[in-house]
């Protein structure tokens, strides 16, 4: 890319000379193969102290209280409000997360993207005070900036909403809407004043979440086109990536670890809608993949 040097925040060692191979090799691969996908959560941005759609969900619940103050009678969303972590559990997740995605049943697609992008306007991450869209992974924008150079399609496939990656993912990765795949919510058509309208509802679209072996079925039905790269940190990506390795020819299976307490947090990600079986860095070592060391393989974290 010009002069600069090839990615400039990833340390000469094992990782970046396996990742620079598979650059090298993109010359060999099918341009229908030229398709890079891309966890988000811890992959491509910070996802602790919290995942950022939970954050915008309570930022979101609080402005709506404002407007509605009987929703805080409302077990799910009082135990939200009063961050009662053990109510939070008598609960469980499931009924919380559910809860939160129906604060916006009814809205048209368009409103709630632009409330997903005042929500970024608007707040910071609580621990640097960075926007949330500050919080991204210097490296890994790199990565996927020299792949579309080199011809590939570079795609979020995320656990997280898809219309609120959508809503930011051409201003923060520069990735088209359409190349965005994750949990959807089912939409319904209404009339007003004698017009069709698109509004959302509460439901999740299939009724499971955008993880595990779902990831790799809505990659066809999103993209209908293998990747030849995906990169995740979690056992909700291992199928995805373990799809991408198996393939013949060029490939690469990317795992990030969070091992840099220090730049970000020290953490062993999990999947956010099952147990899994092994951790996942065992998986990745049993099949073979690339796995990053944040701590060891990159000089520089965020791009500040």
């Amino acid at each position: 890319m010009g002069d600069e040097p090839l990615l400039p925040s990833w340390r000469a060692g094992a990782t970046r000379s396996q990742v620079v191979d598979f650059l090298e090799a993109a010359d060999g691969i099918p341009h229908e193969r030229k398709v890079a996908v891309f966890d988000n959560d811890g992959t491509l941005w910070c996802e602790k102290p919290r995942y950022t759609q939970m954050d915008f969900f309570v930022w979101a619940l609080r402005h709506a209280v404002e407007d509605r103050p009987a929703l805080k009678a409302v077990p799910e969303y009082a135990a939200v409000l009063e961050q009662d972590a053990g109510e939070i559990e008598n609960i469980g997740l499931d009924r919380i997360a559910l809860a939160l995605v129906a604060l916006f049943e009814g809205v048209e697609p368009e409103i709630f993207e632009n409330e997903v992008r005042r929500f970024f306007d608007e707040t910071r991450h609580p621990d640097t005070g960075l926007r949330y869209d500050q919080m991204l992974y210097k490296p890994m924008l790199e990565l996927m900036r020299e792949l579309e150079h080199r011809g590939f399609t570079s795609c979020i496939v995320t656990g997280g909403g898809t219309e609120f990656v959508r809503a930011i993912s051409r201003r923060v990765y520069g990735v088209e809407q359409e190349r965005v795949v994750g949990t959807l919510v089912d939409y319904v058509v209404i009339q007003r004043d004698g017009n069709p309208v698109l509004v959302r509802t509460g439901r999740p679209h299939g009724g499971e979440a955008n993880e595990g072996e779902a990831k790799i079925s809505n990659i066809q039905m999103g993209l209908g086109r293998r990747p030849s790269l995906a990169a995740g940190n979690s056992p909700g990506d291992a199928d995805m990536l373990e799809h991408t390795n198996s393939l013949d020819g060029p490939s690469l299976a990317l795992l990030v670890n969070h091992d840099d307490a220090d730049r970000e947090y020290a953490y062993q990600s999990v999947a956010g809608t099952f147990d899994a079986e092994e951790a996942v860095e065992a998986t990745a070592s049993r099949l073979g993949w690339t796995q990053i060391s944040m701590r060891d393989d990159w000089s520089t974290v965020f791009d500040r």
